[in-house]
């Protein structure tokens, strides 16, 4: 496994399990953050500038799409970040605020984000660690 695949797999597997955590351990705090942060252009603004920076930096250091399930996904989650940045900056607020508060508030479905970036944290994560070992 290429040297960039691991470490990108590291990186994005300890990144998605922290993030996992954080969700799950505080909903209420992530709920009242994510509608006031997008409620603030200038802020979404910045925080979209450092998202396509990461996002072009993945896609331009990783745009594998073969060599096996762990580096088609991290270079999925690349150009994943980087649609998520172009969304952000060319968005209308009130837009920007329904995409991404509305899913956020239905009650029923919050914990399936943190499961779902837990579970993919772990994979990148076990796949990054185990590379190591070969």
């Amino acid at each position: 496994m290429p040297t960039h695949t691991r470490f990108l797999s590291k990186l994005l597997g300890l990144y998605c399990l922290i993030m996992a955590a954080l969700l799950a351990a505080d909903r209420a705090s992530v709920l009242a953050t994510v509608d006031s942060l997008t409620r603030d252009r200038p802020l979404m603004f910045v925080v979209g500038i450092f998202t396509l920076f990461a996002g072009l930096a993945m896609v331009l250091v990783h745009n594998v799409w073969s060599g096996g399930a762990l580096a088609v996904v991290v270079t999925l989650l690349g150009w994943l970040t980087l649609a998520k940045a172009l969304f952000i900056l060319l968005l209308a607020p009130a837009s920007a605020t329904g995409f991404y508060a509305y899913p956020l508030h239905l009650g029923v479905s919050y914990f399936v984000y943190p499961a779902v970036s837990a579970a993919l944290g772990l994979y990148l994560a076990y796949g990054g660690f185990r590379g190591n070992s070969r």
